[in-house]
């Protein structure tokens, strides 16, 4: 049993050391004071004792079923192999860390299922032979420094009862660790409390935690009541998550006289608005998304329903609030799903969705698939035409060249299109093709922001000799912003995206600064097509939305915000309900008492999605 205490003891070191460096991380790059931090140092060395003795685990597990002659044998080999997996998975929360700026959570549990694009990823983006040859070293070190320890441990062995009641003890602390030790938040900063969690722990946490019913987690209300409001909140007679609710209305053209429009949606990657000179950037990163705004539609204060892709897919497609845990665009057999392509699809459009990477990531092309969209993906790309790819994706210009294509057999067809278009350029490795910009591949995030604006301003100079142009509505927006870390909760600052709607010969140039979501982009355009008959979305017409009247819906995979004016009103599970006054900037969040009205409302948007995934034939509030 001393093993397991040498072990468990070796762990504990192991967290304290990554914890250091994340606390470090967070000074340097995320600007967070140090006397706040200190606070998740001393609390997570606590809570990694019981954390650290499950990691430690498999040692007692080792002495207790394995037979002495099979011991002897083993124990050396695979104390090297335990140093070196505490030392790799440190390194991989510090990477980890360094994208997301909290411990390992859903995410890191999903890419664990795609690991071609995520280890191509890493291969890509850092020295991984370097780094792993360095951890061998580090872990023959260590290995040699605790000889005489291990050696002392091995000779100590404690009776088969005494085994088998630690045996029993771990058992406990097994159900301690995954079941009952809950995240901390024993700080209004959000650094602060992710310090204090354990990444082993907060994995099994993500791991169990994966399906939330949002009944018997979070705060409800009678149904009637909330189906009520939500008709009331998104301006609708009726709300439906399937396809075929309702009766169709007589289609008014955008244009008198005019055939219908195309509709092409460029989602793009991790383009924050702060990247925009629009928006403040000095760097003029984005000259072409910035001509485009100045000329388009653009809506100033447009937040993200949450901070990874397929939430902004979820919330573009099907305008549906963030329910928690997965995003319904992974959730397994949605058919006949109420979506901006499918209702088009009804009047005549022809839906596609195209994606620089590989579809079958986050079920992409499994979920655009089912309703009735077009998917093309890398894998079926026109011959010959990508010169340029990485782990992620196509270079986008390859992505757009694809579109164009595809866009100008649709129109020889006669037949309206209506495209969804995911990039992947701006992502971590952040390469690109030679010369396009004045940053040389791999240019980091800035790199990947220019390259971006440079694709998108290539794709539309190549989309105005198209006869097609002058008939196209154009809509570019963000599927996230690059980062979601914060002090607060939900920090605000960290939804904010660009949405421009471009299409000079159909909508003037025009500012619109009511605030507003994701989800209200479909039911936006379908009213600007004169379709707001068919629109039976949650989300609303921003246009038509008075400005006192505008709201957003953002989330983590726990949190639910609902924002409203300065004040966002945070759903969180237990039932528990907080409000906090949202600093001008988006950067602060100051605990405030909580509105019943506003409540009210966070969870009409909430219950009644989940109650809708219900109705729709899935178990929605439980995915």
């Amino acid at each position: 049993m001393r093993l397991w205490g040498l072990t468990t003891l070796l762990a504990m070191a192991v967290f304290l050391v990554t914890r250091c460096v994340l606390l470090a991380q967070s000074m340097l790059v995320s600007d967070q004071p140090l006397g706040v931090l200190l606070g998740g140092l001393a609390l997570g060395s606590w809570r990694d004792i019981p954390a650290a003795a499950v990691v430690a685990s498999p040692w007692l597990l080792f002495e207790l079923l394995l037979k002495p002659s099979w011991r002897d044998r083993l124990r050396r080999p695979l104390f090297g192999l335990y140093i070196f997996t505490l030392l790799f998975v440190g390194v991989s929360e510090g990477i980890f860390w360094d994208e997301f700026s909290v411990r390992f959570n859903f995410i890191a549990l999903d890419y664990l299922v795609f690991t071609t694009e995520v280890i191509g990823n890493i291969r890509e983006s850092y020295p991984v032979g370097k780094i792993v040859a360095a951890l061998l070293a580090l872990s023959a070190l260590i290995f040699w420094a605790l000889r005489r320890p291990f050696k002392s441990a091995v000779a100590a062995e404690a009776p088969r009862g005494s085994q088998f009641a630690w045996g029993f003890s771990l058992l406990v602390l097994v159900w301690v660790v995954a079941y009952k030790m809950a995240p901390p938040e024993f700080s209004p900063n959000n650094f602060a409390n992710e310090l204090a969690d354990n990444g082993w722990r907060s994995f099994l946490w993500a791991a169990r935690q994966n399906k939330l019913d949002y009944r018997q987690f979070y705060a409800t209300r009678p149904d009637a009541e909330v189906m009520a409001d939500l008709q009331r909140l998104s301006g609708h007679s009726q709300v439906s998550a399937t396809l075929d609710a309702g009766q169709k209305t007589a289609y008014k053209p955008l244009k008198a006289g005019g055939k219908q429009p195309n509709v092409v949606v460029v989602m793009m990657e991790s383009m924050s608005a702060e990247y925009m000179a629009t928006f403040g950037n000095t760097e003029n990163l984005t000259p072409n998304l910035d001509r485009l705004a100045g000329e388009g539609l653009l809506f100033t204060h447009l937040y993200a329903a949450g901070t990874r892709t397929v939430r902004g897919l979820e919330a573009l497609s099907a305008a549906l609030p963030p329910l928690p845990g997965k995003s319904v665009v992974r959730w397994p057999d949605i058919t006949r799903l109420n979506t901006l392509g499918s209702v088009l699809a009804a009047r005549g459009w022809a839906p596609h969705f195209l994606y620089g990477g590989y579809g079958m990531f986050d079920n992409m092309n499994g979920f655009f698939g089912a309703q009735g969209y077009k998917v093309t993906d890398r894998t079926n790309f026109q011959d010959g035409l990508v010169q340029f790819e990485n782990i992620w994706g196509v270079a986008d210009e390859h992505l757009f060249d694809q579109v164009l294509i595809d866009m100008d057999k649709d129109a020889a067809a006669g037949k309206p299109f209506y495209a969804h278009i995911m990039t992947a350029s701006n992502h971590i490795p952040f390469t690109y093709p030679d010369g396009r910009i004045d940053i040389p591949s791999p240019g980091k995030r800035n790199g990947g922001v220019k390259y971006a604006d440079f694709a998108v301003g290539r794709f539309m100079e190549m989309a105005r000799k198209k006869d097609w142009f002058d008939n196209t509505l154009f809509l570019f927006v963000a599927d996230h912003c690059a980062s979601s870390a914060g002090k607060s909760k939900i920090p605000v600052h960290r939804y904010h995206i660009p949405a421009i709607v471009y299409a000079p010969k159909l909508v003037a140039a025009k500012k619109v600064d009511t605030l507003a979501s994701q989800i209200d982009l479909a039911p936006t355009l379908l009213a600007m097509l004169g379709l707001q008959g068919d629109d039976h979305f949650i989300g609303r017409d921003i246009l038509s939305t008075p400005p006192a009247e505008g709201r957003a819906l953002l989330s983590t995979y726990q949190n639910l915000g609902y924002l409203k004016g300065d004040t966002m009103t945070v759903l969180q599970p237990k039932r528990k309900i907080e409000t906090f006054r949202i600093s001008a900037d988006g950067k602060e969040a100051q605990l405030i008492p909580t509105d019943a009205q506003q409540a009210s409302e966070a969870v009409a948007y909430f219950q009644g999605a989940a109650l809708l995934m219900e109705k729709h034939g899935t178990n929605g509030s439980a995915r």
